[in-house]
């Protein structure tokens, strides 16, 4: 855990453009103090998605400061320690991950991936805003767990739990 007692968690997915992004702004907002959030992905798309700036805008989170940017930049010396690494698309969690530095808990959480989703606008934008409500609902799981209570095979345990189909 970092100096301050402040966790850092890293979200990945392969395109790092919505899902991943979408989460570490949620815990970003709703775990200052507690939580530090980053998100990367295994193949930046280069960008981030319109429609997570969008949905973020609605949900009166910050929008600006995101990039897609790839998983090596968390794999480095320098770079922040991870206590927390989630992959939130199924094709991430199935690569072969980088070597983090620590000893980070590890987990997986699937979502569907609304910047692939093809429909009207309208439909795009239902989308996004259900992954979001489900991205939401776990991470106000992981922030009610009792963090300071919890070793890290507990931690593990738990954090996986939230992953589960139907959570």
């Amino acid at each position: 855990m970092s100096e301050d007692n402040i966790r850092n968690v890293l979200f990945l997915c392969t395109g790092n453009s919505a899902r991943s992004v979408l989460s570490e702004a949620y815990l970003n907002a709703k775990g200052a103090g507690r939580f530090r959030a980053f998100s990367a992905g295994s193949h930046p798309s280069g960008r981030v998605h319109p429609l997570t700036l969008t949905t973020l805008e609605a949900a009166g989170l910050p929008k600006d400061g995101y990039r897609s940017k790839s998983w090596d930049e968390f794999a480095v010396v320098g770079a922040p320690e991870m206590d927390v690494v989630i992959t939130v698309c199924d094709s991430a969690a199935g690569e072969m991950c980088p070597i983090w530095p620590g000893q980070p808990v590890t987990a997986h959480w699937g979502f569907s991936d609304p910047a692939a989703f093809e429909g009207t606008d309208a439909e795009k934008q239902a989308f996004f805003r259900e992954i979001f409500r489900q991205i939401r609902s776990r991470i106000d799981l992981l922030l009610s767990l009792p963090m300071a209570r919890l070793d890290g095979i507990a931690l593990k345990k738990q954090i996986s739990e939230i992953g589960k189909p139907g959570v």
